[in-house]
């Protein structure tokens, strides 16, 4: 009889769990992630093989080794895969705030790509980001008349985007309509990031817009960052999904600004990023793998 694997979640979770002690340790014997994991070489191969795929760690036999300035929370290639059916749903409202011919400025959270594809097919549009990521979802296949504008500066790669003081002084000079961030850390309406280049941005984004609009799921909340940049006043409307916990959407309304709850549960989940290999592919590598190790 086949032996269960857990669910999807359960195995993400493993994997993310991984992810971060590799990430620490800055490299990992396969039978000693085994040992602490409590699972089989066999079961780690197949999660080291899949992180991999998705450019979030090297592999070496034998070895699992971190990649080198990549964190569990600035790791873009990591972050996009979770919550995605939330994210759908953020962007099925999000995108309703949008007319034709308008200024959209986005920075460069995960939370804000499937918002990208939908924005491409708007004709007219005017998309500012500091995200290689979202320029390109847009620029690919634009509407008509629609057109990006990419903020240079710094840049950092487990990021996918620029940041720093020519990224400010390129901002300085936009006036947009409407305004999309994401957020990393939200405790008491208060707001933080891990980055302090970032956290200037995403300050800076705010005074550069009209309607200023922050989609968070509720795994960012109850938490915080090195460096805070303000609360959440400095945006007009919050997104959140209903497993969002009480208390922190009680302190956002009481510092006067809505809530908005969107379903997620009908939201559909694609993926177009040729990164991200299948299961069976990933199982198969490690697999291979696994007896050339033995």
């Amino acid at each position: 009889m086949a032996v269960s694997r857990g669910t999807e979640a359960e195995v993400e979770q493993r994997r993310q769990l991984l992810l971060r002690r590799v990430i620490e340790q800055g490299g990992m014997r396969i039978d000693a992630l085994a040992d602490e994991l409590g699972v089989s070489a066999m079961t780690v191969h197949r999660d080291v093989a899949n992180l991999h795929g998705r450019q979030l760690l090297a592999k070496r036999r034998g070895m699992a080794v971190a990649l080198p300035n990549l964190t569990m929370e600035t790791a873009t290639r990591f972050r996009e895969p979770r919550q995605a059916r939330i994210k759908e749903a953020f962007a099925d409202a999000l995108v309703r705030e949008v007319r034709p011919g308008q200024t959209v400025l986005m920075d460069c959270g995960s939370t804000l790509f499937p918002l990208a594809h939908r924005l491409a097919r708007i004709e007219g549009l005017t998309v500012v980001t500091n995200s290689l990521r979202i320029a390109g979802i847009v620029g690919q296949d634009a509407a008509d008349g629609t057109e990006v504008i990419l903020l240079g500066g710094s840049y950092r790669a487990d990021f996918e985007s620029c940041a720093g003081a020519e990224t400010l002084r390129g901002l300085s000079r936009i006036r947009a309509d409407v305004m999309f961030s994401s957020a990393t850390s939200v405790q008491n309406g208060r707001l933080y990031h891990p980055v302090r280049e970032w956290a200037d941005f995403k300050e800076a984004l705010q005074g550069a817009a009209d309607r200023r609009v922050l989609p968070v799921d509720h795994t960012k909340f109850g938490r915080t960052a090195t460096h805070g940049y303000g609360d959440i006043r400095g945006y007009d409307l919050v997104l959140t999904d209903a497993a969002a916990p009480e208390d922190e959407v009680r302190a956002i309304e009481e510092l006067g600004v809505p809530v908005s709850v969107v379903d997620a549960e009908g939201a559909s989940v694609t993926s177009d990023d040729p990164s991200v290999r299948s299961e069976a592919e990933a199982e198969a590598e490690a697999e291979a793998e696994a007896s050339a190790d033995r």
